[in-house]
């Protein structure tokens, strides 16, 4: 489980890295569910970039394992929007930030910092 503390240096890290254009924000839109959440949300891509870069450690869930986490720790959050509640993946790899996951939430979260 990673501290407060340590979420929010992972999302200051995002916020710096992302503005100054050292890295950049990439999304696997080729992921069903990520571009069906645009259309049910009714948001234009770049208004994702808007809800990750607000994001603050009470809306972190867990850090999981999966595709890039041999190599780069997944970090999921929720967020609402527009009323519902929104499940948030990503990843600060060597090159880029990846949001691996941007859709609706298929299980409630547990926010441990709430």
């Amino acid at each position: 489980m990673k501290s407060k503390q340590e979420v929010e240096k992972f999302l200051e890290e995002i916020r710096v890295k992302v503005i100054s254009g050292v890295k950049c924000l990439l999304y696997l839109n080729d992921r069903e569910k990520n571009a069906q959440a645009l259309l049910d949300l009714e948001i234009a891509p770049n208004k994702r970039t808007e809800i990750i870069m607000a994001l603050k450690p009470e809306d972190f869930y867990r850090v999981e394992e999966g595709r890039f986490g041999d190599l780069f720790e997944m970090y999921s959050f929720g967020k609402m929007v527009k009323g519902l509640e929104i499940y948030i993946k990503i990843s600060i790899t060597e090159r880029d930030v990846v949001c691996i996951s941007f859709h609706e939430a298929e299980f409630p979260i547990d926010y441990p910092f709430k």
